[in-house]
C-alpha cells in the first residue's frame, strides 16, 4: 500500500550526453570490453537478462526490472574476499580509496551472475538476484516492514490470538505467534500473565532490552499527578503517540493493568498507518506536506524532584524517501511545541493537512477499545499505532515500560520474520 509515489519523489534528473547509443547488449555469457560498448548488438525478446554501458553507469534488465548502477557503487559493494568479509557481515575495501572516475575494462554477464573486470585486475561477481534485491529500482518495489493496516472492523474479523504466557516464554513458536502478530498488527496480547510490575518486566525482557527514560525503567502508573502530565490523572486522554519529545520516540510501549476498583478507563488503539492511508489517498498533497515539514514537540515539567525540559523535531509523518514507505508517526497535540520552524506561507497549508489526518485518526470506525485487566498485558508500537483512554473513577493502578525497537526487530528477524 506505500509504493505510491507522490510527484515529488519522481524527478530523477536527466544528465545530457551520459547515455550511450547501442542497443542492449545481451547476457549471453561473453565478455564485452567496456570500450567496445558502442558496438550494434541485438538481443532477443525472450533474453531474461541484457546490459548496457553508459558513460558512468551499468543498466542492467533482468527479472523485469531496469536498474541502474554507478560504477564506483558496483566497485565497492564487492563481495570477493579482499573487499568482503563474510565471517563478520563487513566491508574490508576502503571505499575512500575507490577511484570515483573508476570504469569496468571488461563486462560479462552468464545466466545468474554479472563479472566486472577493473583496471588494476581485480573481478567482481554479483549474483543478479542480489542485484534485485538491492539495487534501488528493486527497493523501491518492496517494502522494508509488510503490515496490515486496520479499523475496529478489520481488526476485529481478523479475530488475532493473544499468546498465553507460558508460551511466550518458553517456546519459540509462542513467541514468534506474538511477534508475528504484533509486526503485522503494530499491537499484540499476552494472557495469564501474573499482575505483578516483576512479571510484567520478565515478559518484556523475553524481546527486548527495556529502554529507561525520565520515567525510570519499570513505572508505576496512578493517578496520583506525582508527574508533570495529564496521564497521571483521571482524566480522558485523546489519541497520541509517546516520547514525541524525545529525537528519537520510544519504538515500543508495554501496558499491563494491575489493578482497578471503579468504572472506565477503556484504552483506545488507532491505526495511525490506516489514517494516514486514507489521507494519502484521498490528499496526496497533504500527506506529502505532512511528511515533509519539521515540527518541534516538547515536554517541560518542575514537580518535586523532576526537572525536565525535552525537545523532538521531525514531520508528523516520517517516510522511507526511496519507497514513501510511512515508519514513523509524530502525533501528540498535548506536547505539540511552538509552531516557528514552518514559514507563514506554508503554516496554514500544514494546519489544513493537520485537520485532514486529524479527522480520519478520529473517525469512530477507526477506534479500537479495550478494557485492560489483571493479567492481559499489551504491547503497542509507538511509531504506529496512536493510544488513548477514557475517563476512570477509582484507584486504577498500571505497570509498563518503553522498549527499544531495534531489539524487538531483531528477536523477530533470528526468528526468521521480516522486520
Amino acid at each position: 500500500m506505500w509504493y505510491r509515489r507522490l510527484p515529488w519523489l519522481l524527478r530523477v534528473p536527466c544528465w545530457p550526453s551520459t547515455r550511450c547509443h547501442s542497443p542492449w547488449l545481451p547476457g549471453e555469457g561473453r565478455t564485452i570490453p567496456a570500450a567496445a560498448a558502442h558496438q550494434h548488438h541485438t538481443a532477443p525478446e525472450s533474453l531474461k537478462c541484457a546490459w548496457q554501458l553508459h558513460r558512468d553507469h551499468l543498466e542492467l534488465r533482468y527479472a523485469n526490472t531496469l536498474m541502474r548502477f554507478d560504477f564506483v557503487w558496483l566497485r565497492d559493494h564487492c563481495r570477493s574476499a579482499s573487499c568482503y568479509n563474510t565471517k563478520t557481515n563487513q566491508r574490508s575495501l576502503d571505499t575512500a580509496s575507490v577511484d570515483l572516475a573508476i570504469k569496468p575494462q571488461a563486462v560479462r554477464v552468464d545466466e545468474t551472475t554479472l563479472f566486472l573486470t577493473w583496471p588494476d585486475g581485480h573481478v567482481t561477481r554479483y549474483g543478479l538476484e542480489w542485484l534485485v534485491k538491492n539495487s534501488y529500482e528493486g527497493q523501491k518495489q518492496q517494502v522494508m516492514h509488510p503490515r496490515i493496516l486496520w479499523n475496529a472492523e478489520i481488526y476485529h474479523q481478523a479475530q488475532v490470538p493473544s499468546v498465553d504466557c507460558r508460551s511466550f516464554l518458553e517456546t519459540d513458536e509462542g513467541l514468534k505467534e506474538f511477534l508475528r502478530n504484533f509486526l503485522l498488527y503494530g499491537i499484540a496480547f499476552v494472557e495469564n500473565v501474573a499482575p505483578t510490575k516483576e512479571d510484567t518486566e520478565i515478559l518484556a525482557e523475553r524481546i527486548s532490552l527495556i529502554r529507561e527514560t525520565i520515567y525510570g525503567r519499570m513505572w508505576y502508573f496512578t493517578s496520583d499527578f506525582s508527574r508533570g502530565d495529564t496521564a497521571y490523572t483521571k482524566l480522558a486522554l485523546d489519541r497520541h503517540t509517546d516520547t514525541t519529545y524525545f529525537q528519537e520516540p520510544c519504538g515500543i510501549q508495554v501496558f499491563h493493568c494491575l489493578k482497578h476498583e471503579g468504572t472506565g478507563g477503556r484504552t483506545l488503539l488507532v491505526d495511525g498507518f490506516y489514517a494516514a492511508e486514507q489521507v494519502l489517498r484521498r490528499a496526496p498533497d497533504h500527506f506529502e506536506l505532512l511528511s515533509k515539514v519539521p515540527l518541534k514537540h516538547e515536554y517541560v515539567e518542575n514537580v518535586g524532584d523532576c526537572h525536565n525540559h525535552m525537545i523532538g523535531v521531525g514531520p508528523v509523518l516520517n517516510v522511507y524517501p526511496w519507497n514513501n514507505e510511512l515508519y514513523l508517526i509524530r502525533y501528540n497535540n498535548y506536547d505539540r511545541a511552538v509552531i516557528n520552524t514552518v514559514p507563514y506561507d506554508v503554516v496554514h497549508r500544514w494546519y489544513s493537512a493537520h485537520r485532514t489526518l486529524t479527522a480520519e485518526l478520529r473517525r469512530p470506525e477507526n477506534e479500537l477499545w479495550v478494557k485492560l485487566k489483571p493479567g492481559k498485558a499489551l504491547f503497542v508500537d509507538n511509531w504506529r499505532v496512536l493510544h488513548g483512554r477514557e475517563a476512570f473513577t477509582g484507584y486504577r493502578q498500571l505497570c509498563g515500560c518503553y522498549l527499544t525497537r531495534d531489539d524487538v526487530l531483531n528477536t523477530a528477524r533470528w526468528l526468521g520474520l521480516q522486520a
